[in-house]
């Protein structure tokens, strides 16, 4: 077989010609702030890598040996992961209907929500498991339980059902998923003293030694991704809920080496590929480092790794933009070997998932696994120079942060304290600026916003049990929320008073649409329609224009040199026939002071905020009265 020499011919380039030549684009512009992003955490995100960006002995990094950075195993698998359902269902015979539904469709595993205080779900007994699993083939069917507080209950009743059925414990397939720390930090109490839940949690883990694919704790990044956390903060929370397991565990008699297996890693992934292969590929050399302190390095190759993609990522409006975010996630999670994956449906946000919804968050895995083909290839992403730098660089920076959560004594003071949600909240502020802003755009939502029915009915979520009462130890709860709530609040105010805003298209074609289109985006994000004109020439044009929309208030939009000739007399225009505000699209700012003297009232341009805007013009409408 003849090797192909394709670089024959050609000349190794230097980093100093592509240099040469962004330099020449950029035509005096700042390389830093043009050319490289930062993330939330500040890591350096850089246009270009090369072998010399590369993090120290990638080389010699192989999947099934240590860090695990590249995965546990050398050895491919099939399936390539778990696909593993959600289910919500209160009454079990909907329950049951559904989870056979969907393990007929594809789904190999299932997640099941148990009710309690603040959670809905199936009750934790065991007639009622019972009836929801019923024709489940236990020994074949992973079940993983979110219980909260209720987990070592539901526990019980799940071991019923496979003594019942005849599975012994090497056969017992799932995970209970007991999580003390993130229940308390979600719901921000417990009704027994934190070291008594761990007691418990240790406890079922001391009785599962014996079960080898079956986790009784999970160390769970999701409670702080869903409030906002950035990924290393996830990573450095996942990490100090970890050691505090392990703490729990080995007061119990569990070493580490039988006490991580014991332990399951989740992470939530978001429509961030890039930052999500990174985070999840750093996860495991941060657990093996952790696993090796403790002298149970080679323990972390039994451990099992999932994901489920991001609640806070989801939206109401257009949610079918959400089967392209849970694509993304569940694809990301994939390609960083995540060995369970669980894809929320698109209408997750909106209320009770129907078939259609479950049926689409199974497919999203078929398809990546059986015609994309993701899982035939172990870490794709590994020998990438920017995965690489950027996995090495998160996995710094998490692990600096989870020692400053040790030395400040661990993950429970630290929450206890508030520390956790200060830190966490000061990074949702900035991202929540940058939404604002439009530096981050959300597509359907403050970007491409479809305003109108959508089309989707779902039956809305019943209302939680009451949060705890009577609780042992309280903190402050973790503030979870979407990042589209923000815009939902403006639209559903709209949507209760239905607005619109005439928009004065001043000049040709050429000189007005993209403006046009702009604002009419901008005000759709709020809620708000957009009456367009046709080309505008003259101001009395527009006044008339203006009178027959029917509106109150109005928006010039045209190019800058049309403002220059147009822009005063139409504002002067529009204010004469009765504009209660004038705005314009665009910052002229050579036109400014004439515009604003004239009649225009705000501007508005990329780069400010959009909620503070929007919130302005419900009021100007009459949508709201602050």
């Amino acid at each position: 077989m003849t090797e192909l020499a394709l670089m024959e011919g050609f000349s190794v380039p230097e980093r100093a010609q592509w240099q040469a030549l962004v330099e020449k684009a950029l035509k005096g512009g700042d390389f830093e702030r043009r050319l490289v992003a930062r993330t939330a955490d500040g890591l350096r995100i850089a246009p270009l890598y090369g072998r010399t960006e590369a993090p120290a002995g990638l080389e010699s990094q192989q999947p099934g040996s240590a860090p695990y950075l590249r995965g546990p195993s050398a050895a491919s698998i099939s399936p390539a992961w778990d696909i593993r359902q959600v289910h919500a269902e209160s009454d079990a015979a909907a329950a049951n209907a559904a989870i056979l539904e969907d393990l007929e469709g594809g789904a190999t595993s299932l997640k099941l929500l148990i009710a309690g205080a603040g959670r809905i779900g199936l009750a934790a007994d065991s007639q009622t498991l019972g009836a929801a699993l019923k024709g489940v083939m236990l020994d074949v069917c992973p079940i993983a339980l979110e219980a909260g507080e209720g987990t070592p209950a539901a526990a019980a009743s799940l071991g019923e059902l496979w003594r019942a059925a005849g599975i012994s414990d090497k056969a017992r397939l799932g995970a209970f998923n007991a999580d003390p720390i993130g229940t308390l930090a979600l719901m921000g109490a417990l009704r027994q003293p934190l070291d008594a839940a761990l007691s418990e949690a240790a406890a079922l883990a001391k009785n599962a030694l014996g079960a080898p694919h079956l986790t009784a704790l999970v160390a769970d990044g999701h409670p702080y991704h869903a409030a906002g956390a950035s990924e290393a903060q996830e990573l450095a929370m996942m990490l100090a809920t970890l050691v505090a397991y392990l703490r729990a565990l080995e007061a119990a008699g569990i070493a580490p080496a039988d006490a991580l297996p014991k332990i399951a890693i989740n992470l939530a992934v978001d429509a961030d590929q890039i930052l999500g292969l990174a985070k999840l590929r750093a996860a495991r050399r941060l657990v093996w480092q952790v696993a090796d302190a403790c002298g149970a390095g080679d323990a972390v190759a039994h451990m099992s790794f999932g994901a489920e993609t991001s609640f806070r990522m989801m939206a109401k409006h257009d949610p079918w933009v959400n089967m392209l975010r849970t694509t993304i996630a569940c694809a990301t999670a994939a390609m960083a070997g995540a060995q369970a994956i669980t894809v929320l449906p698109y209408t997750w946000a909106l209320g009770r998932p129907d078939g259609f919804a479950r049926r689409m968050a199974r497919n999203t895995h078929l398809v990546l696994q059986e015609e994309s083909g993701l899982g035939r290839v172990i870490d794709p992403a590994g020998g990438s120079f920017a995965i690489e730098t950027l996995t090495a660089d998160l996995a710094a920076t998490a692990w600096k942060l989870f020692q400053e959560i040790e030395a400040a004594g661990g993950i429970a003071s630290a929450l206890t304290n508030g520390r956790i949600q200060d830190d966490i909240a000061k990074v949702a502020e900035t991202r929540a600026k940058s939404i604002a802003t439009g530096r981050m755009e959300l597509t359907g939502v403050s970007a491409f916003p479809k305003l109108g029915d959508d089309g989707v009915k779902v039956t809305p979520w019943p209302a939680a049990p009451s949060p705890i009462e009577g609780s042992a130890v309280r903190i402050r709860p973790l503030a979870v929320h979407r990042l589209a709530e923000p815009f939902e609040e403006l639209r559903a105010a709209a949507e209760a008073a239905p607005a619109k805003v005439f928009l004065a298209c001043i000049g040709d074609l050429a000189s007005h649409g993209a403006r046009a289109t702009w604002i009419a985006n901008f005000l759709a994000a709020g809620g708000i329609s957009a009456v367009q004109s046709s080309p505008l020439a003259t101001a009395d044009e527009a006044a008339a224009t203006f009178k027959a929309s029917g509106a109150s208030i109005a928006c010039i939009c045209g190019a800058d040199a049309t403002y220059a000739d147009l822009g005063t007399a139409v504002a002067g225009a529009l204010k004469s026939a009765g504009a209660q505000r004038v705005y314009l699209a665009g910052r002229p700012k050579d036109q400014e002071a004439a515009l604003q003297s004239a009649g225009v009232d705000a501007f508005i341009f990329a780069g400010a905020d959009a909620l503070t805007t929007l919130g302005e013009l419900h009021k100007a409408l009459g949508i709201s009265a602050t």
